[in-house]
């Protein structure tokens, strides 16, 4: 994929992402998409990625700013550092109690991406930082 077309299929990932659109992001990904949460486990396929998408949106409204997206020249491999802007509207299992608390916070993400869409997606934020936001 040219290195141009590998940043707009991460710019089209980032633009559903912050509008909300889980649909427009699963449109834009491997039907075995490999998927790393921050210090959890792999979730491998669509289905999972859609569950983990619906899960997220009960539990969190986020933003993200100041997005940077970094290529590599065969287009296959891309990263994106970003700021996270959110609010924590539902308790998460394992999680501090959610009472509508905001934060803001560093993260960044690895992309694999493969015939235009993409295949992996590695994401790491400090997750010490977000639960002392929360206030726990």
């Amino acid at each position: 994929m040219p290195n141009a077309a590998a940043r707009s299929l991460v710019e089209r990932y980032y633009a559903a992402f912050n509008s909300g659109d889980t649909d427009a992001m699963l449109a834009l990904v491997t039907d075995d998409i490999a998927h790393d949460v921050n210090q959890g486990e792999r979730r491998e396929g669509r289905e999972l990625f859609a569950t983990f998408n619906a899960h997220m949106t009960r539990c969190y409204r986020e933003e993200l700013s100041d997005i940077v997206i970094f290529v590599n020249a065969e287009g296959t491999r891309a990263a994106a550092e970003f700021i996270v802007s959110g609010t924590y509207l539902v308790t998460d299992e394992g999680l501090p109690e959610a009472q509508g608390q905001t934060y803001r916070l560093p993260a960044g993400t690895f992309f694999d991406l493969r015939e235009g869409r993409i295949a992996r997606i590695t994401t790491y934020y400090n997750l010490q930082d977000w639960i002392a936001q929360v206030g726990a």
